[in-house]
């Protein structure tokens, strides 16, 4: 979910891709100089902290993918899908009641794509962002859709769908052009995909302090109107469900980067989370229909609120003492274990949930998502990036 996409940067050049995770890099003090950002307290008199890799962020990518992971094993109850031929609530009568809220995990994603493309675009062309997203989205996006494409295919009554749906999703655009999903978790993709459309118009006018404030400000005002503007272009392009994610990653990126001294971007982070909990009334009712009903507002509300703390917590260095190197692993596995987990998880869990212990399945099944995602990273996703990066640049 974004991001589901993970987005690397290297600390002396944030125009070069680089298999890291993301960095902080050098303090500027200025608003319009690029490639920097002041650590908490920094345009306050205080000695900025030096550049690092945030690793943090692919922890929490990994804590997000992982909450969805959850959600579609243990908290989904569609009667009509279930591959446990009972409720997932009979199936597992305690994890059940905190897997049904997995599905917010795609909203950490959002908040994260948020920070980490504003952190990645600064001082990049706009035909460097466009290729940066292009190799990050499509090769395991492709690996996804053909090997889910292909358990379909082969499983007992084949893919339901129709033919050509397989070949549309190649192109990541079947939603708005009317095609059925391979896999259901595509459909924050196109989501991912609006949120870029809309930020390579700053990315083209080269990102400043000023036109990325901007760019939140109305952003938030037309998230606000288009519902109920009647105009359908304005809700396709404002995404108003979760433009709150987007942007309050954004102004928490503004934060860590430019110092705490502008009321400005907390007055908009606190308009962002509070269009975020709006949002989340139709998200948590959306999601009902999806669990079997019982979920509550307020847990999906201190939920996000948590994850909003967490990612000032990131950008302002107080997570510092999880800065792991070794979560950098973890932000490889994000993507592809994302995409893959969700189908042909079911598939498997459809087959042999009557020969295994439940929470013996999921814990080998996890396990085998997470070792397919590393072998997705480590054999489609890096060689296609540097073959892609060579002949688009």
């Amino acid at each position: 979910m974004s991001d589901v996409v993970r987005e690397d940067v290297t600390r002396s050049n944030p125009a070069t891709v680089a298999e890291a995770a993301p960095t902080a890099p050098p303090p500027s003090g200025a608003p319009h100089e690029t490639g920097s950002r002041t650590a908490a307290g920094a345009g306050q008199g205080r000695r900025p902290r030096s550049a690092k890799r945030l690793h943090v962020l692919d922890g929490l990518r990994l804590v997000a993918a992982l909450m969805v992971v959850g959600y579609h094993y243990m908290g989904y109850d569609d009667w009509f899908r279930s591959p446990w031929g009972a409720s997932t609530a009979s199936v597992f009568p305690t994890a059940h009641a905190a897997a049904v809220y997995g599905w917010l995990g795609v909203e950490l994603f959002f908040l994260i794509s948020g920070f980490v493309i504003c952190l990645s675009c600064w001082g990049r062309t706009p035909r460097q962002f466009a290729v940066s997203r292009f190799i990050r989205l499509y090769p395991a996006y492709w690996f996804g859709v053909a090997a889910t494409s292909a358990v379909l295919l082969l499983r007992p009554g084949g893919w339901d769908g129709k033919p050509n749906d397989i070949l549309t999703n190649f192109t990541m655009l079947q939603e708005p052009i009317g095609a059925r999903d391979v896999d259901g978790v595509y459909w924050s993709l196109w989501v991912e995909l609006r949120f870029y459309l809309l930020f390579a118009i700053i990315a083209v006018a080269g990102l400043t302090y000023r036109r990325v404030v901007l760019f939140c400000a109305a952003w938030l005002l037309a998230a606000a109107l288009a519902p109920s503007s009647g105009l359908d272009l304005l809700n396709l392009l404002a995404v108003p469900e979760y433009a709150p994610f987007f942007v309050g990653g954004i102004l928490i990126h503004l934060i860590g980067r430019f110092g705490t001294g502008r009321p400005e971007l907390w007055l908009m982070l606190g308009m962002s989370w509070l269009m975020a909990q709006d949002s989340l009334a139709q998200l948590v009712s959306d999601a009902e229909q999806s669990v079997g009903g019982g979920l509550s507002w307020g847990i999906a509300l201190a939920i996000v609120t948590l994850f909003y703390v967490l990612m000032l917590a990131a950008a302002l260095g107080r997570l510092d003492f999880f800065n792991w190197r070794v979560l950098g692993v973890a932000g490889t596995l994000t993507y592809p274990l994302y995409l893959l987990h969700e189908d042909i998880g079911w598939e498997v869990i459809r087959h042999t949930h009557g020969q295994v212990n439940a929470f013996v399945l999921i814990a080998v099944l996890v396990a085998v998502m997470l070792s397919a995602a590393w072998l997705v990273h480590r054999f489609v996703e890096r060689p296609a990036a540097s073959r892609l990066k060579a002949w688009l640049a």
